[in-house]
């Protein structure tokens, strides 16, 4: 199925879905964990997004910057990185293994823990009848994720099985023990579900604090014009055609685009097509004249300016640099 009708699919009625496209999962880390206490485990795999839901029992999910929840049973939390936290039975209980990029697993002095906790496929910790298990799904790059969506995550949020349920909990428990042909595919589009799923139901909530792009979504005429962006940033779009496309005057849109956005509808459209730009760099080995075409710019030479005008760097020195 090609990017369009998928998008147009996921949109309707859905401006979280809208602005990602859905999340894009690509060989998440996935695991169901089962533990006796005490345990604790340290996470520093420095990835953009994880999302933990207790299927059984209860943990504490601690932030290092200082936040912290404790889940029950049915709750779910969803971490953005790249910063560590500690997921444990008690905030107090010394580490036992650590969590490193890749889905790296070693004891905390160091020494490496791969294959020692192993209960199966996809399944980790003490026991399979462990009294605490959690199912976990981790998105390794940042790519597969909207930035803006992340910026407006704080570090640590939760919600409680009142205010929040999915049937795909349980669907996601059963496939997660499979190997079959296809498994990962399948583990990656119900990741993506769940995801969103949670993010609607966390953006809905007053303490959220929803930022403007995702009620600008919701408006007949910005919502309009962001999803033709999305869908098709090539396009050498102009306010006028835009404009056109939303059924509005210029000056119409860029008012309006501007008080629900907060930046001009050009602006935004750099910005879009050149984070797409550095996602394309550090996950392909695209040349610079192939992203540029892909992602509107008329030639390497016109990419290379706006990316370094924006980003501080070239091109070249983001594909290479730190992740």
């Amino acid at each position: 199925m090609d990017a369009a009708p998928r998008s147009h699919m996921l949109t309707r009625g859905d401006p979280l879905a809208g602005l990602l496209e859905g999340p894009r999962a690509r060989g998440a880390f996935m695991i169901r964990a089962c533990f006796d206490p005490p345990w604790s485990i340290r996470v520093e795999d420095r990835a953009p997004l994880t999302i933990m839901l207790v299927a059984r029992g209860d943990a504490w999910v601690v932030a290092d910057a200082g936040e912290r929840v404790r889940l029950r049973a049915g709750d779910l939390a969803i971490a953005r990185g790249p910063a560590p936290y500690l997921c444990a039975d008690d905030p107090g209980t010394p580490p036992q293994a650590v969590i490193l990029p890749g889905g790296e697993c070693s004891y905390p002095d160091g020494r490496s823990l791969n294959g020692h906790w192993d209960l199966g496929v996809r399944t980790w910790g003490d026991r399979l009848d462990g009294s605490t298990v959690l199912l976990i799904g981790t998105y390794l790059m940042r790519g597969e994720v909207d930035g803006r969506l992340l910026d407006a995550l704080p570090p640590l949020l939760s919600l409680t099985s009142d205010v929040w349920t999915s049937p795909l909990t349980s669907i996601l428990a059963d496939e997660m023990v499979r190997d079959e042909p296809g498994q990962e595919v399948v583990l990656d589009r119900l990741l993506d579900l769940l995801m969103i799923a949670a993010l609607r139901a966390w953006f809905s909530r007053p303490e959220a604090a929803a930022p403007g792009w995702y009620q600008a979504l919701a408006d007949p005429v910005v919502g309009r014009v962001l999803r033709l962006v999305q869908d098709d940033p090539a396009h050498p779009w102009t306010v006028a055609t835009l404009a056109a496309k939303a059924g509005v005057s210029r000056a119409a849109l860029a008012r309006r685009f501007g008080e629900l956005v907060g930046e001009p509808p050009m602006t935004y459209l750099t910005g879009r097509r050149l984070a797409l730009a550095a996602d394309r760099l550090r996950e392909s080995d695209d040349t610079l004249e192939t992203i540029a075409r892909r992602v509107g710019y008329g030639s390497a030479f016109a990419l290379s300016s706006a990316f370094k005008r924006v980003y501080g760097v070239s091109p070249q020195e983001h594909r290479t640099g730190p992740a």
